[in-house]
């Protein structure tokens, strides 16, 4: 565990993109990550030779949350709140969760990509095994023309952080499964709750909560998830002795 901790990390910390890479990685334009950075959303870059900015894989997480709260309808003045209140010490895979678990408010984003496309966004070559585990996380499905794929954009950075991850796609499947239950049982239970607060609120009443509690309640179950898991996983590594 600990090697695969310290492998992602070395990975975060080697990625050293120009803006124009980042915009293309992002599938963005240039002008909106200078947008974004001139407004505080997004970190300043680096400061490579030759006075060119550079940026790492945080920048890369973050520019992807931006661009889905903002299809989430978020002005950028709410967008800023919510950044504001995240901790400072998440890490790109810490932010990618945070994507994926923000666009599941959305209605489903699926686009049609080919082949090149995907790999641009990736910023890598994908393989026959990446593909198919990309597949198993339900990231993409073959569209059925030559090397065209529907791609779920709310899963897909999260899904390709999650490529070198040693674990076999029997593995990815059933951790698939498990979070699919104990979310739906979660979000069953928390709209039974609402349902009651506002069972006797005009329709009005009941949207403005509605807007106001996804980004609240999308906070508080990755705060908890995070903590749990990491317990979990520090309770695991002591008991089996792994350094």
């Amino acid at each position: 565990m600990t090697a695969i901790l310290l492998r992602m990390t070395t990975d975060a910390g080697e990625m050293s993109l120009t803006v124009d890479e980042l915009a293309a990685r992002a599938g963005v334009t240039v002008r909106t990550v200078r947008f974004y950075g001139s407004k505080g959303l997004l970190p300043p870059p680096e400061i490579g030779p030759r006075r060119v900015g550079r940026y790492g894989a945080g920048h890369v997480a973050r520019l992807a949350l931006i661009e889905e709260l903002q299809r989430q309808g978020m002005t950028l003045a709410a967008i800023e709140r919510y950044l504001r209140q995240l901790p400072s010490d998440l890490s790109p895979h810490d932010l990618a969760i945070h994507r994926a678990v923000v666009a599941s408010w959305a209605p489903d984003a699926v686009e049609t990509l080919s082949l090149a496309e995907l790999e641009r966004r990736a910023g890598r070559a994908l393989s026959e095994r990446d593909m198919e585990r990309l597949g198993a996380m339900g990231v993409l499905v073959a569209d059925g023309e030559a090397e065209a794929f529907r791609v779920d954009s709310g899963l897909l950075r999260l899904g390709l952080e999650l490529l070198d991850v040693p674990l076999s796609q029997e593995a990815i499947l059933a951790a698939r499964k498990v979070l699919l239950e104990h979310s739906r049982a979660a979000a069953h239970e928390l709209a039974r709750l609402f349902r009651g607060e506002v069972a006797e609120r005009d329709n009005r009443d009941v949207r403005d909560l509605s807007a106001h509690m996804h980004p609240l309640v999308v906070q508080a179950l990755l705060t908890t998830f995070q903590r749990s898991l990491r317990e979990e996983l520090s309770e695991w590594i002591r008991g089996s002795g792994a350094g």
